[in-house]
Parts: C-alpha cells; sequence; structure tokens
C-alpha cells in the first residue's frame, strides 16, 4: 500500500487526520483541503505540511512558489522542520537563488527542536535532523551523523529518507558505498508510489547498478513513473520503446512516450520527437513540426535541437518558417492532473518555462530590465530571486533597442544605471546572469572581460562589443563597470554559424550590450521608474563587493 509522505509527517505530527473519514484513495485531495484550511488559520504544523504537498505535488499540483511560501509561514512560527527546508532550499538553490548563509541560518535556528523532536522518534524531525548535518555547517557538516539519522527515519518507512539512503550507498556518503544495498533501498522508496524513486530504481535494472541487469524490470519500473507524470521517465521508457529493450520495439510507441515528456516541457524529449517528425518513424513526417519542437528545445540550450532547426530553415519558405515559430510560440507545457490515486511525491509533473534568460532590478520596489526577445508584451513570467520565486507583469517594452520593463512586487536590491557616453574602449565590464541553465545549472554565472569597441555589428552606435564570455541565457542581464554601475544590457552574440557564411571564419567571443544611455532614454517615457533609479556609484570598491551586489540584484526570468 502507497503511503503519502505529507500523510506520514502529519500523522507523525498526531493532527489533521482523525477526523478525515476518507478511503486511502481520497486522502492525497481530501487531505490537502483539511491542511489548507487550518494552514491559513495559522496551524504551524499544516503550513509545513502543506509547503511539502506543494512541492510535491501531494493532491494538488506542484508549485514551488507556494512551497516556499508557505515554509516560510510555518518557520516564522518557529516550526523546525520548515526551518530546516528553508535551510536545505537556500544553501543548495533549489528554485531560488542560492544563498549559503541564509541557509546556514535556518539550519542554526532549526538544530535545538529538530533534535530533540528526533530523539524522540519523530520520523520527519530525523530526516531534518539528517539535512541539517548533511548540508549544513552548524553544528558541524558530518555525514556519518546524517546518515544514523535517516537510517532511523528510513526504518519507519518514511519514502524521503529511504531514497537518502539509496542515494547514499550508490554514492559513497557517510557509508561504504554499495550498490546492492543501494537497490535495496531503492526498491522500499519505490514500492512506497514514488515516481522519482521509480526512475531511479529503472536506471539501476537498465544498466545493473547493484541489481541484475534486467532491461524488462527497468521498462517496468519507468512505466509506473511515467504514469505518474515523471517526465524523465517517459523519456527513457520511449528510448525503450525505440531501442527495443525490455519490450518489444515500437516507433509509435516511442513517440507516445516521448510527446507526453515533451508536452510537458521535457527538453530532451522535445528534441528527440522532433526527430521522429523528421524522419517520419512511428509518425507521419511533419517537417513543421519537426521545426516546432526542436525550437522549444534549442530555446533551452540543446544545441543539436539548434543545428537541426537552423538545417530545416534553409530550405524552408518563409510561410513554413513563420507557422512553426507560431506553433511554438503558443506551446504551453501540460500539467498531470492528480488522479483519485493516492499520489506519491515527486508524481507530478512541474510546469517548465518556454524560454529564460536573465534580468536585473533598477528600483528597490520591483521594477526590473531583461530583453523584449525574453519577455514580450503578453508573457506570463516568473523572476527567481534571492529571495524566491515571484511573478512578474510585463509593464513596457523597446523593440528597436531589445529592452523590456517588468514589475515585480517586494522590496529588493537594485542598481544604478548610468549614462554610458563616458565610457572608454578597454574599460573592464562584467555582468552576472544564468547561462545555459539546463545544463549548467541555476547558480548566477560570473562573466568578465572588457569594451572590445564603443560599436557593435556593421558599426551599429547603439551597442558595445564586449570580450566577456556570453552563452545563451545570459540575455538581458546587467553589463557593469568597475564601480557596479549599469553601463549597458547583454543583448547579443555574433551567430558563428552567420560569421562562416559571411568571412569563411569563425568568430569567437563576439558578444553585444546596447548601451545604458539607450536604455535611460526608454525610461524616461516612464516617470514612476524613472524617478526612483539609484545614485550612481561614485567611488572605488573592490571587485569582490561589485559583484555581490550585481548578484543580489540579478534575477533569472522564467516565461511560461
Amino acid at each position: 500500500m502507497k503511503s503519502s509522505l505529507a500523510a506520514l509527517l502529519l500523522c507523525a505530527a498526531g493532527l489533521l487526520i482523525q477526523n478525515l473519514g476518507a478511503q486511502p484513495a481520497d486522502v492525497p485531495r481530501k487531505l490537502f483541503q483539511t491542511t489548507e484550511a487550518k494552514a491559513e488559520h495559522g496551524d504551524a504544523v499544516a503550513q509545513f505540511a502543506l509547503g511539502v504537498m506543494y512541492q510535491y505535488g501531494e493532491g494538488t499540483k506542484t508549485d514551488l512558489v507556494e512551497a516556499l511560501k508557505w515554509y516560510r509561514k510555518a518557520a516564522s512560527q518557529g516550526q523546525s522542520d520548515a526551518q530546516a527546508r528553508l535551510g536545505l532550499i537556500y544553501s543548495n538553490g533549489l528554485g531560488v537563488g542560492k544563498n549559503e548563509a541564509e541557509g546556514q541560518a535556518w539550519f542554526e535556528q532549526a538544530f535545538p527542536d529538530v533534535r530533540a523532536k528526533a530523539a524522540l522518534g519523530v520520523a520527519e524531525s530525523q530526516v531534518s535532523l539528517g539535512i541539517i548535518y548533511r548540508y549544513g555547517q552548524f553544528p558541524a557538516k558530518n555525514d556519518v551523523e546524517a546518515i544514523k539519522w535517516f537510517l532511523l527515519a528510513a526504518r519507519q518507512g518514511h519514502a524521503l529518507a529511504q531514497g537518502a539512503m539509496a542515494d547514499a550507498y550508490a554514492r559513497g556518503i557517510g557509508v561504504t558505498k554499495d550498490e546492492r544495498e543501494a537497490a535495496g533501498w531503492a526498491l522500499k522508496a519505490a514500492e512506497q508510489g514514488g515516481a522519482v524513486a521509480q526512475f531511479n530504481l529503472g536506471r539501476m535494472y537498465e544498466f545493473g547498478r547493484g541489481v541484475a541487469k534486467a532491461e524488462a524490470e527497468a521498462a517496468k519500473w519507468y512505466r509506473s513513473a511515467a504514469e505518474q507524470g515523471d517526465t524523465s521517465a517517459q523519456l527513457a521508457l520511449g528510448f525503450m520503446y525505440a531501442k527495443g529493450q525490455g519490450v518489444v520495439k515500437d516507433a509509435a510507441e516511442a513517440v507516445k512516450w516521448y510527446r507526453k515528456s515533451a508536452e510537458q516541457g521535457g527538453i530532451h524529449a522535445q528534441f528527440y520527437l522532433g526527430l521522429k517528425y523528421a524522419q517520419g518513424a512511428g509518425i507521419p513526417k511533419d517537417e513543421i513540426e519537426a521545426y516546432k519542437w526542436w525550437l522549444l528545445a534549442g530555446a533551452q540550450g540543446v544545441e543539436a535541437a539548434k543545428e537541426n532547426y537552423a538545417i530545416l530553415e534553409r530550405s524552408f519558405t518563409p510561410e513554413q518558417r513563420a507557422e512553426g515559430q507560431r506553433l511554438a510560440r503558443e506551446f504551453k507545457p501540460k500539467t498531470a492532473v492528480p488522479s483519485d490515486e493516492n499520489v506519491a511525491r515527486g508524481a507530478l509533473a512541474e510546469p517548465r518555462p518556454i524560454s529564460s534568460g536573465t534580468g536585473f532590478l533598477i528600483t528597490e520596489d520591483g521594477y526590473l530590465i531583461t530583453n523584449q526577445h525574453v519577455a514580450n508584451e503578453g508573457s506570463t513570467v516568473r523572476a527567481l530571486t534571492a529571495a524566491g520565486a515571484i511573478s512578474a507583469k510585463v509593464v513596457k517594452v523597446d523593440k528597436a533597442n531589445d529592452i523590456a520593463l517588468l514589475k515585480a512586487e517586494g522590496k529588493f536590491t537594485a542598481l544604478p544605471v548610468i549614462a554610458s557616453r563616458g565610457v572608454r574602449l578597454g574599460a573592464t565590464a562584467a555582468t552576472v546572469g544564468f547561462p545555459n541553465t539546463g545544463l549548467q545549472g541555476f547558480a548566477p554565472k560570473l562573466a568578465r572581460g572588457e569594451i572590445a569597441s564603443l560599436a557593435g555589428a556593421q558599426d551599429d552606435a547603439r551597442h558595445f562589443q564586449i570580450s566577456a564570455p556570453i552563452q545563451p541565457g545570459n540575455s538581458g542581464g546587467a553589463l557593469v563597470d568597475e564601480r557596479g554601475n549599469v553601463i549597458g544590457v547583454v543583448v547579443a552574440k555574433l551567430s558563428q554559424r552567420a560569421a562562416l557564411a559571411t568571412s569563411g571564419a569563425l568568430a569567437e567571443n563576439v558578444n553585444y550590450a546596447v548601451k545604458s544611455s539607450y536604455l535611460l532614454s526608454f525610461l524616461e517615457s516612464v516617470p514612476e521608474v524613472a524617478a526612483k533609479l539609484k545614485e550612481a556609484h561614485t567611488k572605488d570598491r573592490k571587485f569582490e563587493d561589485v559583484v555581490k551586489s550585481v548578484e543580489q540584484a540579478t534575477v533569472l526570468v522564467l516565461v511560461y
């Protein structure tokens, strides 16, 4: 029988379950409703439980913004498990900007109460204590102690703890590496119905890690996870059908599972679905559909998809290209819907953004800048800030200069914008952004270089050419001088393909930023913003201090 993680932790706390009066199959949705009501009335344990439900999609759709909100509410009332979860989130940058100092502060606050409850045998607090020892610096990072507490919770049937034990044995963290032991714990977690655990167990069977290699068994576990909406499992099951591993080879069935993953935003599934459309394998050949899926995957950093859609573009008519781009623009990722079955952690697919870029705050009350090609009018936008994910709306755009002004609610660190007229050739310039998040992760990345030219491509006076190494995803970031003043907005990287076609040589590290004078002219058309801009930094500063302030004001822009 499957057991809900949220139900387990609530039972451990002795709350919410007694008067539910529901059959097991009805527990997730009814439990969510009951928990939500208690959370809204200020019950700290219910607020923590609601955060878990939102994080893992138990009885509701996955929503990391809501999860963080409810963890914070619970933590502010002293709920120590919520404090430990916030420590984990901020220390590792899970859906928020990585902030180790804040993460450690939450761990330190949680530790005394978590330790006391763990000693009394509360499984959820044993997991929290394991998290603190595994990822914290207070009292001291100690993998052996972490595993001790994970093991105690795992023996009580806590699915997250069982998954942690599987990971520990698979990687030799706090214990001697033992793939057989890892597989045993993975099986226990998978049997509780968690899609992530089922996918991991499928990988073990597919590659013979800790178990005898058994492709049919791998396909079985992939299917269990895939049917719950896990995009990685759907992709893996598609591969199994495409290659005839563990199942009868079936191109149409492969397409079916690629599509399920792709439609939920799985970027690699989007690439392979495009490939099937281009080949006409398991589905009628349709190059416009192939183009659409490759555009979507390419926007998320899949380089092979970019190469493939560029090849199609050379043979397309303008009408074909426009149609494919329209289809890609209108694509909205699906979210798996909770069924009346018991929904285990990780089972629901999180909505995936169709594109992403970088932005930066220019006022302390939430006005921020990015590129117009990142966030256009009418876009649904979220910004990942140091404080978490927040909604933002597009206020105004300047299409000619590729600038978009957005507004989010809250109090933030902002950067001063100065006129770029005084910038000199060879001056140091830097940017912080989120390049290739699908490959490089969500931690902000620094790129430093010089002003390589006071004009852009074909002597475009609106742009600087910069030597700072820019990659897809840096678009919209602030270009700052040595004092931390904004002197430009990163907009483009010279296409190597275009350079090769034009000159016969590859362009190396040729990147552009629109000058801040054009940004200031744009902002003058929005008086309420222009009046709130910060004063320029006029004194020399340590570069480390400049980077810190830029990082605090930089956001990851996600467009849905």
